[in-house]
């Protein structure tokens, strides 16, 4: 659904002034910085070595300088990569992105053939599963990558020629309908893996060991190489389409004043630098930032998706957002650094889903509706109105 907006909208921008320029600006700054150096490539840089290649580095040899000389290779590859966009969709559609699919698909088949030992749901999986999942989405940060990638999308499909905004948008929905669906049949198989070795590997930290362990038990020490793989390249091409997006999207904020290979190398060196020696610090700045900004994006997604249907007033857009801004901007202060702001924080605390971290859904759906009620009645009365005068 994002990379769809992005399209119909003609760019993420577009979709974020139906709010106001200033919020435009801001909010997309924010996501590009939040999954780009600030969180997302670093993460991805880091999270492959440390969930699939750290714990089996022998105690003789130096992690530090094992993950300098891993972190190193992986930016090098990314940023020559990113260096020529033109050649984006050959290396990275044509060639990682099935490759990563196949070694997948070879992982989970082999997987789901072993003996099934699965587990009774605990903690929040037991007493709310539907919003434990929806939260834990937060962290795969798809939603703001797909703001960010619908961008890249339409810059490959205008490189093939497609000049024709319609068409433009046209191909993107497509590419949009098929990336989710994939993406849908990839959790899919991954929650299978963690819910068949659930019992096996009872009280693992995350579902990373759960998939180690998993794959170890079937394959070996050839699993463990395996999913090196499986994991570097999965992150490889999240680093490029985050590096290309951020790329683009700066050089065109800046009025070119820096080039695309310049914002190029400032990310990837930038990244490189905080997937070593700063990314727990980061993380404990970027995630609260993430939990503020994933609420209004999920709600401009689903306003621009269905805009064409409803046509929400420039009131409804800006009513939704500050909502949506605002509620998590409380919660965050007061859950993470506890900034309280007396009766505005108590009253948040008051609302229904507070604990479960959602207390901005039911007032922005309210105020979405309450807004959009009431501007189509004073439109249909000052309809009425000139009808009057008329006659």
């Amino acid at each position: 659904m994002g990379a769809i907006v992005v399209g119909k909208t003609n760019g993420l921008s577009n979709l974020e002034r139906r709010v106001g320029p200033v919020f435009s600006v801001v909010f997309t700054t924010a996501i590009y910085l939040s999954i780009g150096p600030g969180l997302g490539i670093p993460r991805a840089g880091s999270v492959p070595f440390e969930m699939a290649i750290a714990p089996y580095v022998p105690e003789t040899l130096n992690l530090n300088i094992v993950r300098f000389v891993y972190t190193l290779v992986f930016f090098t590859i990314a940023l020559l990569i990113c260096l020529k966009p033109n050649k984006l969709v050959e290396r990275v559609g044509k060639f990682l992105t099935p490759t990563l699919l196949l070694m997948i698909l070879f992982m989970f088949v082999r997987i789901v053939m072993m003996d099934k030992n699965i587990a009774a749901p605990s903690g929040d999986y037991l007493k709310a599963p539907v919003t434990k999942g929806f939260l834990a989405g937060y962290e795969t940060m798809d939603a703001v990558a797909a703001l960010n990638f619908g961008f890249v999308i339409a810059q490959a499909i205008k490189r093939f020629g497609v000049e024709d905004e319609n068409e433009v948008t046209r191909y993107e929905i497509k590419a949009g309908l098929l990336a989710g669906s994939v993406l849908f049949l990839v959790y899919a198989m991954l929650a299978s893996i963690g819910m068949i070795g659930s019992q096996k590997f009872a009280g693992a930290e995350n579902g990373a060991q759960v998939l180690s362990g998993s794959i170890k038990l079937v394959l070996g020490d050839f699993g463990l190489v395996l999913l090196a793989f499986i994991f570097t390249l999965a992150c490889l091409t999240t680093c490029v389409g985050l590096i290309t997006s951020g790329g683009e999207y700066f050089e065109k904020l800046f009025n070119r004043k820096l080039s695309y290979r310049a914002w190029v190398y400032i990310w990837t060196l930038f990244s490189f630098v905080m997937a070593n020696f700063g990314l727990n610090k980061l993380l404990a700045f970027s995630v609260p930032l993430l939990q503020i900004i994933y609420p209004v994006a999920l709600v401009l997604i689903v306003m621009g998706i269905s805009h064409k249907y409803l046509n929400y007033s420039k009131v409804s857009y800006v009513s939704s957002a500050i909502v949506a801004v605002g509620l998590p901007l409380v919660e965050v202060l007061d859950k993470t650094f506890n900034v309280n702001f007396g009766f505005v924080t108590n009253l948040v605390k008051s609302l229904a889903l507070y604990e479960e971290g959602l207390a901005w859904l039911l007032p922005t759906i309210f105020v979405l509706v309450l807004t959009s009620l009431v501007v189509k009645v004073v439109e249909s009365f000052i309809e009425v109105d000139k009808i009057r005068q008329k006659y």
